[in-house]
């Protein structure tokens, strides 16, 4: 897979991993941030496996595919639990990791299958 097919992914992983910051900074001025604390938590591991997902398919690492699908499955769980929250950056976050999420199983779909990756990894 040539460079600029990932571009659609790395766009939505950078766009999300922003939201996330977006939302984190935003509950944490709350008046309640102690009922954020799953939102907050969520929103730090969501921007940083985008931020890795993004590098891993800029540089065109084998891995790609493996750091997207789970890249998807953090962005998946961030969504739903911003969804919990009627704040509109909450909302705006969870819309952002819904997009991250089908571009990254896209992604994990187009790279090597799974299963050859996994007989490899025990090899090692």
């Amino acid at each position: 897979m040539n460079h600029a097919e990932f571009d659609a992914c790395i766009e939505a992983c950078n766009a999300c991993a922003l939201a996330c910051d977006r939302c984190a900074s935003a509950c944490l001025k709350e008046d309640d941030v102690n009922m954020m604390a799953d939102c907050i938590a969520s929103n730090i591991d969501c921007a940083e496996i985008c931020r890795v997902a993004a590098v891993f398919m800029a540089r065109g690492s084998d891995l790609a595919s493996a750091v997207c699908q789970a890249c998807a499955t953090v962005c998946d769980a961030c969504a739903d639990e911003c969804g919990k929250h009627q704040a509109q950056h909450c909302q705006d976050c969870a819309q952002a990791c819904m997009r991250c999420a089908q571009e990254c199983r896209r992604m994990a779909g187009a790279g090597p299958a799974s299963a050859t990756s996994g007989a490899h990894a025990g090899a090692h």
